[in-house]
């Protein structure tokens, strides 16, 4: 169903059997502890989490139902940037940026003298200038970010044993990464050079 038609009309419910997940937070069901839920305004099948809000629907002579977190923003009429802001600045999905995004991949990160560690980094199109690491590609919740303007880049190797590595500074932060060949590399940097000027990368996703 369109978003102009949520509530309008009864939704197409999908069955449970169709679904190992909630449609929505991607927390696997299982026999025990996940009950599924369906969200009386897009049909979608949700954990008990993602089922806890209610709202009016039209075409059921205007009762409250129970329907998904999307759904009630939608029906209630709060957009996604105030939902986004709610969120907090961590809070942005993964998939969801960088399925949007200017360049995203895995890179080695180290931060002052911790161990190098993998992270899936991203540089989301409508953030261009802040540079998001997760631990994982689908993770809904960012580790850090990186608001890259400002930073100085040092692109010369840290050692032999990480041979694509570059550095950003800025005055007592010091954030290494390592891509995993020298193509990545430039790709990088190519964005990165410009987000520290603040100037908006071309997108390097192609």
């Amino acid at each position: 169903i369109q978003n102009a038609e949520l509530g309008k009309r009864a939704p197409r419910w999908i069955r449970d059997n169709e679904v190992t997940m909630c449609m929505k937070c991607k927390e696997p069901f299982n026999a025990l502890t996940r009950r599924r839920h369906h969200c009386r305004a897009c049909g979608h099948v949700v954990c008990w989490k993602c089922s806890d809000y209610k709202a009016h629907l039209e075409y059921d002579g205007n009762k409250l139902n129970k329907v998904c977190k999307d759904c009630y923003h939608v029906i209630i009429g709060c957009t996604d940037s105030e939902e986004k802001k709610k969120k907090g600045i961590l809070e942005i999905e993964s998939a969801e940026v960088s399925g949007n995004s200017v360049i995203c991949s895995f890179l080695q990160y180290m931060e002052k003298s911790k161990p190098w560690q993998k992270a899936w980094c991203v540089i989301p199109k409508q953030e261009a200038l802040v540079l998001y690491m997760y631990g994982a590609p689908q993770d809904v919740k960012a580790l850090a970010t990186i608001p890259l303007l400002g930073y100085t880049v040092d692109d010369t190797p840290r050692s032999a044993d990480l041979p694509h590595s570059f550095k950003l500074t800025q005055s007592k932060s010091v954030h290494s990464f390592a891509a995993d060949n020298e193509e990545l590399k430039q790709k990088w940097l190519k964005v990165i050079h410009l987000a520290v000027k603040g100037e908006t990368p071309e997108c390097q996703n192609e």
